[in-house]
């Protein structure tokens, strides 16, 4: 892969045939670099040569994949600790990265040095034709070279430092690439950059363009980046340079990951990419559009020191002070920052339709101008996260919750007396239009609580009146308008167990449940909801039509009692068994002032929810709602529950039992995980310790 061991050797035979030399010190001494670089490229090689051979001894064959289930095991051989809150293979991971960097800035100061040659000598035809100089800019010292900004010395980085950012800047003005000769002269002079630097005004201005200025930020920050520049005026997002989180869910380092959300961020608020109609609605109405832009390139600064909301709170605070931002405003960037996975996990783990949950998080944002920061944050956050994260239903729950939450800011209430009034009045906004919509809606839909008309938006509510019916096992799909799922409506007579009975044949036929919906008529039938992923996070049975018949007729079959049985399948891959996720439960009164809610964590496998289930209706608790969510590896999921007489739970005994029965079913050892090479043999001395 880029930076890995074919680069450096394409560089050593390249430097080798340019300009000669016997040894490998004399090839690298002959060629462009300076003895700072010559050093940069030992390290390079002798880091990467080692992680090579680590994975020949620990997989006792040729392998050059450096996979999760072989990651911890070569990080423990090289001598990578745990330290702090960073895990010993993170650490490892992250000084990959680094060195892969490394090598990228030695290709292209090596790239630099043969276009000069080229120009100087060139062949073929090109010998009788002109050679078209530099063209000078009005910014001294820069020029247009070959159709790229390019400097006119190396000297013109050293005598003023401020000229490495203004290279970025007059870059975007020009609409053009930067030469690699620059970006060579500016590697070479980062060092320049110092704390006396970043506090004069003219860098602050040159900071604050380069984040802000254009519409297209994302280019830029990832040309700084890259050249190492960001890390060093900025020295808090310096610390998250290259950083991994050793799981399934995050697909890119923290700082990939950061000036993607950048990126989308700025498509949202242009109207590129995937529209987020919400997010183009609330755009204009922002007050502080530099704030959101600020805390989300600050947003995860805080990761590896301890709890990233309150230490990045803490660092974007102190960022936004050396760059001269006004007080008020710094306060803004840091509590957005300090509460930048709120709305998502109120979202994705909360009933958003019970006004204690939306009374708490209207509480906590305060305001409808940090309301709508925090979304368009959220939305950016989450779909940078990695390829298919972001999809329809999560859309809907964002912004199901910033309605309600909206709504109870704008009446002036945000007590849950105040917002309970306030669904009550959307539920029957959300009736009377139905009911004008369609001549006859099922009664089954009528007499439904609250929650289920604010928990649906006008579409849903018509496909679900065009398919149940008030006397008929329901059974029914659609798929979402993005093909991230498909929803599957089920409706029958209410029985204890059935949720679990539901869930069972769904994980027995393959489907991975990512959210359900739980509803009971005043009549005793139920409205269950369902969104269903195959095991790639797509639609399930997406253009199976035969799959998805068979699940529909085993779900009528598991209404009438009689669900599919046997074992579901829980044998995990090999990327699955690296990871150790510890069980959690939590058993909560005070979120909800009718249920009781319980909080599970652990890994995800094939038919847990289904196990959960289980527990849950052996205790004779019935499940008002369900919130599914799967983060890579792990699972957390949140249910809100009674008991037979339709009260709390109560009894601290009762609880205990509960918590111990379902850490025993989050615990259980069903993977039967595949076992490397790695854990049959002895740990080697460590060639490096850190």
């Amino acid at each position: 892969g880029k930076g890995g061991l074919r680069d450096l050797q394409t560089l050593y035979w390249i430097t080798k045939h340019m300009y000669g030399g016997v040894t490998l010190e004399d090839v690298m001494r002959n060629g462009p670099f300076t003895e700072h670089e010559y050093a940069v490229f030992i390290r390079a090689a002798k880091f990467l040569w080692t992680v090579r051979c680590q994975l020949h001894f620990v997989t006792g064959r040729p392998e050059e994949r450096l996979g999760f289930d072989l990651q911890p095991e070569i990080a423990s051989r090289m001598g990578y600790r745990d330290r702090g809150e960073q895990q010993g293979v993170e650490r490892f991971m992250k000084r990959y990265f680094l060195i892969a960097k490394d090598v990228g800035g030695l290709t292209r100061i090596l790239a630099a040095k043969l276009e000069a040659d080229h120009k100087k000598k060139p062949e073929g035809l090109r010998r009788f034709l002109p050679v078209r100089a530099p063209q000078p800019l009005p910014d001294e010292g820069f020029t247009v070279d070959n159709g790229r900004i390019n400097v006119t010395s190396e000297d013109v980085m050293e005598t003023d430092p401020l000229n490495m950012l203004r290279l970025f800047t007059i870059a975007r003005r020009e609409s053009k690439d930067i030469h690699p000769a620059a970006l060579t002269a500016l590697t070479r002079n980062l060092r320049g950059i110092n704390e006396a630097v970043r506090e004069l005004p003219e860098a602050r201005r040159l900071v604050l363009e380069s984040i802000m200025g254009g519409d297209r930020p994302g280019q830029v920050l990832r040309w700084m980046n890259e050249s190492g520049l960001l890390g060093r005026i900025m020295p808090e997002f310096g610390g998250i340079v290259a950083q991994t989180q050793f799981n399934m869910y995050h697909h890119y380092t923290v700082d990939e990951h950061t000036i993607r959300a950048v990126e989308y961020i700025s498509e949202m608020e242009h109207g590129r990419g995937e529209k987020v109609a919400l997010a183009a609605e609330l755009f204009p109405l922002l007050e502080n559009r530099r704030a959101l832009y600020l805390a989300m390139l600050l947003h995860d600064t805080g990761k590896g020191k301890g709890d990233q909301q309150i230490e990045g709170s803490k660092t974007s605070y102190r960022a936004c002070q050396r760059l001269g931002i006004p007080e008020a405003e710094s306060e803004l960037v840091a509590w957005l920052v300090g509460h930048h996975l709120e709305m998502s996990e109120t979202a994705q783990k909360r009933d958003i339709s019970d006004p204690r949950t939306v009374a708490q998080f209207a509480e906590l944002v305060g305001s409808l101008e940090r309301l709508r920061l925090l979304y368009i944050l959220t939305v950016a956050d989450i779909k940078a996260v990695g390829p298919a994260v972001w999809n329809a239903w999560k859309g809907q729950l964002l912004g199901d919750l910033y309605n309600n939450t909206s709504a109870a800011l704008r009446g002036g209430r945000t007590d849950e007396a105040g917002v309970y009034a306030e669904l009550e009045a959307r539920a029957e906004r959300r009736r009377k239009a139905l009911v004008d919509q369609i001549a006859s809606v099922p009664t089954i839909m009528l007499e439904m609580e609250t929650a289920y008309w604010t928990g649906f938006d006008p579409d849903d509510l018509a496909w679900q009146a065009s398919v149940l019916t008030d006397h008929d096992d329901t059974v029914a799909h659609r798929y979402l308008a993005d093909g991230g799922a498909v929803a599957i409506i089920v409706s029958g007579a209410d029985r204890t167990g059935l949720f679990a009975d539901l869930a069972g044949t769904l994980a027995r036929l393959g489907a991975n449940v990512v959210s359900a919906q739980v509803f009971t008529s005043n009549s005793g039938r139920i409205v269950d909801i369902f969104m269903l992923q195959d095991n790639n996070k797509a639609a399930f049975a997406a253009g199976d039509a035969p799959r998805m018949e068979r699940l529909e007729a085993a779900m009528r079959d598991a209404l009438a009692g009689h669900p599919i049985t046997g074992d579901v399948k829980t044998r995990a891959g090999r990327r699955e068994a690296a990871f150790l996720v510890q069980p959690s439960v939590q058993i909560r009164d005070d979120l909800s002032a009718e249920y009781t809610v319980i909080d599970v964590g652990g890994r995800d496998r094939p038919g847990l929810l289904h196990e959960v289930a289980d527990v849950l209706a052996d205790m004779k608790l019935s499940i008002h709602s369900a919130h599914v969510g799967s983060y890579g590896e792990r699972v957390f999921d949140a249910f809100y529950v009674q008991n037979a007489k339709g009260q709390k739970l109560g009894t601290k005994a009762r609880k205990d039992s509960l918590k111990d029965r379902l850490l025993a079913v989050l615990g259980r050892e069903e993977l039967d995980a595949p076992h490397t090479p790695a854990r049959k043999l002895k740990r080697s001395r460590a060639v490096d310790s850190f």
